[in-house]
């Protein structure tokens, strides 16, 4: 599931841990995309020591056998976290999909954690949509896309929709879990995840999807990122 910062991924990463026949991973190339980056993020030095920084070390990891009584490997991916350096030819071993979210709802709640303006390649927009073009096929289906707007407000048909696309039944416990973290959550779980902790399914927001006025910095971005989400938003499961 590649999908970009604060768009409820780690709400649907529950949802697939929910399954008693799935194991999930989460966003296993932080690490190296930190190393490559230099970027400082929250709790860069505690992400470093706590990953495999190579990423093709990471790629063996994930095509390993999976855990005892499991038979689906679920791995959340931030769309920035696929540097240009790294040989894309693994995921031909798996089902890709993209998690997508409006960059005006998006955009406030990042630049909270980040603290600081973010930049249109902090929001994976750009690697997302270059990603998805090159997994397009003139003579298959194209990836699964599903936006948060639609996940929040219809969950059950959603996750029918995307399960389906991915060749799986779909589990009503999906539906909900347990507040709090879990052991399967990345070090990074407390600056980034305190909404799921919170949470014990998905729940549409009470107020407006987004926000009516941005700063000008945010606006200026929002404007750069607009484009390529509606170029994803046109494919999403349900258009």
């Amino acid at each position: 599931m590649w999908s970009g910062p604060r768009n409820v991924s780690t709400a649907l990463m529950r949802a697939f841990e929910s399954r008693a026949d799935t194991s999930v991973v989460d966003e296993p190339l932080y690490a190296h995309y930190l190393r490559e980056t230099g970027l400082d993020h929250p709790g860069r030095e505690q992400i470093l020591a706590s990953q495999e920084q190579d990423w093709r070390k990471v790629v063996t990891q994930l095509s390993a056998p999976l855990p005892a009584g499991t038979t689906v490997s679920y791995q959340k991916h931030m769309a920035h976290h696929l540097l240009p350096g790294i040989d894309v030819d693994w995921l031909a071993e798996f089902e890709q999909a993209f998690l997508i979210r409006e960059p005006r709802a998006m955009l406030p709640s990042l630049e909270r954690v980040l603290e600081r303006t973010p930049r249109l390649e902090d929001t994976g927009f750009p690697q997302q949509v270059r990603l998805f073009e090159g997994l397009c096929s003139p003579t298959g289906p194209s990836p699964a896309v599903v936006d948060s707007t639609d996940l929040l407000q219809n969950p059950r048909a959603t996750l029918a929709a995307l399960c389906e696309r991915l060749g799986l039944e779909f589990d009503p416990a999906m539906l909900a879990w347990e507040a709090g973290p879990r052991s399967t959550d990345g070090c990074w779980g407390p600056t980034w995840y305190a909404g799921t902790y919170a949470s014990t399914g998905f729940k549409a927001p009470a107020g407006p999807a987004s926000p009516t006025e941005l700063s000008s910095d945010l606006e200026r971005v929002a404007q750069q990122a607009q484009p390529l989400y509606d170029q994803l938003y046109a494919q999403r499961l349900g258009a």
